[in-house]
């Protein structure tokens, strides 16, 4: 019986886990999920790469180079039997619950709490299932946001579209807006919209906020970025410009390390610091803007972001 899909398995750590699940793109052809094998051992964690092609020398090297640490390990090659290569890889990703939603992939169907929002989010080709921290953290603060009101909202580096899927359940009169520099990223956040039954969503392709589809439908009462740190750091005037005076805007993607220098990217642009979430070595930040909206003192220009390779 032929191979329908292959496994790729080697030791790391839970660094190496973290970075690997907060990579936006990591142009590797292959569905990467990362796991625990020793409870609170943060040198005991393994990284399952699953692809559809017996992975070549290249594809090996650019697997072992996400994992520095299992240098000189022997990585274990699994030729599958044929079954949903997919799938297969959500097996140990069990449901999700933050308040009222729960995230679930196709091999662990559940049913929604009272009152609540079960999601169908499964792993593939772009970042966010609900599993990582930091989706898992935006998911509870939009929660705690519940009882206030929101008309306009938009979450950047929107990725499977699960935060604002969660955006559109909390506030169904408001106009959602999902963006992402990935046009693969949107697909996909297309194809949960229809799995979810989500309608109303306005999916836009654009390199952070600077796009005039969404500065178009600026200011916003809500603005949600769940990226990683540098590009907060650089984005900081853009997605303070597009925010409504008094707006709340969520943060994550950065670790704890890194928390300082995002939040005085937005001191600057006349936010504050509202609440913070620590979830293990990441921090989801909620800030207010300004009383006033904010204006750049010149237009942000996406060339010139110099934040993006910020070793923070």
């Amino acid at each position: 019986m032929s191979a329908d899909s292959w496994r790729v398995t080697l030791p790391c750590t839970r660094a190496e886990a973290e970075a690997i699940d907060a990579a936006d793109d990591l142009a590797i052809d292959a569905v990467l999920m990362t796991t625990e094998e020793v409870e609170d051992d943060v040198e005991r964690w393994r990284l399952d790469a699953y692809t559809e092609n017996e992975p070549d020398e290249a594809m090996l090297a650019a697997i072992r180079a996400l994992v520095p640490s299992a240098e000189g390990a022997p990585a274990k090659v699994t030729a599958l039997s044929p079954q949903d290569w997919v799938a297969l890889s959500q097996e140990g990703l069990e449901p999700i619950r933050e308040g009222r939603f729960v995230v679930h992939t196709s091999a662990h169907p559940t049913a929604a709490p009272d009152g609540g929002r079960a999601l169908l989010i499964d792993a593939g080709r772009a970042f966010g299932t609900g599993h990582h921290a930091t989706t898992s953290g935006c998911l509870a603060m939009l929660d705690g946001l519940a009882e206030q009101e929101f008309g306009n909202v938009i979450d950047v580096g929107t990725g499977t579209g699960v935060l604002a899927f969660a955006a559109a359940h909390l506030w169904p009169q408001a106009n959602v807006v999902a963006t992402d520099i990935d046009p693969a990223a949107i697909d996909v956040t297309r194809e949960n919209a229809a799995a979810n039954a989500v309608a109303g969503v306005e999916l836009i392709v654009a390199d952070g906020a600077l796009s005039d589809a969404i500065t178009a439908r600026a200011p916003y009462d809500l603005v949600i970025a769940n990226i990683l740190a540098g590009p907060l750091v650089s984005m900081a005037p853009e997605l303070a410009a597009i925010a409504d005076a008094n707006a709340t805007i969520v943060l994550a993607g950065l670790l704890e390390t890194q928390r300082e220098k995002v939040v005085d990217a937005f001191l600057a642009c006349g936010c504050a610091l509202a609440d913070m979430d620590r979830r293990g070595d990441w921090t989801i930040l909620r800030l207010t803007a300004g009383a006033q909206r904010f204006t750049p003192q010149s237009p942000p220009d996406p060339k010139g972001r110099d934040g993006w390779a910020l070793d923070i």
